[in-house]
């Protein structure tokens, strides 16, 4: 066993993470990284959303319950989606980089923490909610594509939602991989 010396001379031995000089600096880029994919995230799904709603007039959906119903769910996903990405934007131009350490980590713990509750919670809701308003469509699609293009629609569907996964798994593990670097940084 060993003696309460034998322990405090380990831990005063221990090796102290170096500060760097530029940290600040590296705490902006990173957090200017997080913003500008944020905003290409919204570019994508803004554009999906206005495809899809391009998609609802063009096949007159609206005089469809069922379909208008598949497109809404789809639409309605995207949109609170996109309203997450924005106000989390807009939380990150907030935050206020001048603070002392203790306060500017404080912020990024919370940011930190509303991203985590936004990809672990929210998207995967919102990813199911899109993927029912496609289920919904599909009868319709059965019923007014040919057999061989209804295959071709569904498989890439599937095919669509594996890779659109895992890229958002990777996505979220690089954000939140560098959230945790900021958050537990010591400069500001």
């Amino acid at each position: 066993m060993k003696t309460f010396e034998d322990l405090k001379s380990q831990w005063e031995e221990q090796p102290q993470p170096k500060i760097p000089q530029d940290g600040s600096k590296i705490i902006m880029q990173k957090i200017n990284g997080i913003k500008n994919k944020q905003r290409i995230t919204n570019g994508v799904l803004l554009t999906t959303t206005l495809v899809l709603i391009g998609f609802l007039f063009y096949i007159n959906a609206y005089s469809n319950l069922i379909v208008t119903l598949g497109l809404f769910l789809m639409i309605g996903s995207l949109i609170v989606r996109i309203m997450i990405e924005y106000v989390s934007i807009k939380d990150l131009k907030r935050m206020d980089f001048t603070k002392d350490v203790a306060a500017f980590r404080t912020d990024m713990i919370s940011y930190y923490k509303k991203r985590i509750t936004t990809h672990y919670v929210a998207t995967p809701i919102i990813l199911a909610l899109y993927a029912t308003g496609f289920i919904i469509l599909l009868p319709s699609f059965k019923q007014n594509l040919s057999k061989g293009f209804y295959t071709y629609i569904v498989v890439s569907a599937i095919v669509i939602l594996i890779v659109m996964v895992f890229f958002i798994g990777k996505q979220i593990q690089k954000e939140l991989k560098s959230l945790k670097q900021i958050k537990n940084s010591q400069t500001s």
